[in-house]
């Protein structure tokens, strides 16, 4: 159930809002409620950053979702905005993770490859 007043999401069952406190109305469905705009974020900077600087695959993905955030908010569906808003961050995170791995990875077996080289009079200064 969303909070009219600040748009968290609070379980089913709450009669208030975690965040705020605001009171919330049983029975209403979430689509009839008023979601401030720009409360759900869309993760869009986030996913084009770890599209170019990271992982490419993944941060398309992210990409993909944060894109379609806003037009569901927009026509009021604010759970599938939430849903693809989490998928978003999901995504980023994923990708920035695998960048980071694959960076680590890099940075090793050039040292080692560099270590080895020197140890064996390849390159002479």
């Amino acid at each position: 159930m969303f909070c009219p007043k600040c748009g968290t999401t609070n379980e089913e069952n709450a009669r208030f809002c975690g965040k705020c406190g605001a009171p919330l109305a049983p029975g209403v469905i979430p689509s009839q409620q008023s979601v401030p705009q720009g409360q759900i974020p869309n993760y869009l900077v986030p996913a084009i950053l770890t599209t170019i600087c990271c992982c490419m695959p993944f941060g398309i993905v992210a990409i993909i979702y944060a894109a379609q955030v806003n037009g569901k908010a927009a026509a009021g569906d604010y759970n599938g905005a939430m849903e693809f808003s989490k998928n978003a961050k999901l995504w980023s995170w994923i990708a920035f993770g695998i960048g980071l791995v694959f960076s680590i990875l890099y940075a090793v077996f050039m040292f080692f490859g560099f270590i080895s080289q020197r140890s064996m009079g390849g390159m002479d200064f």
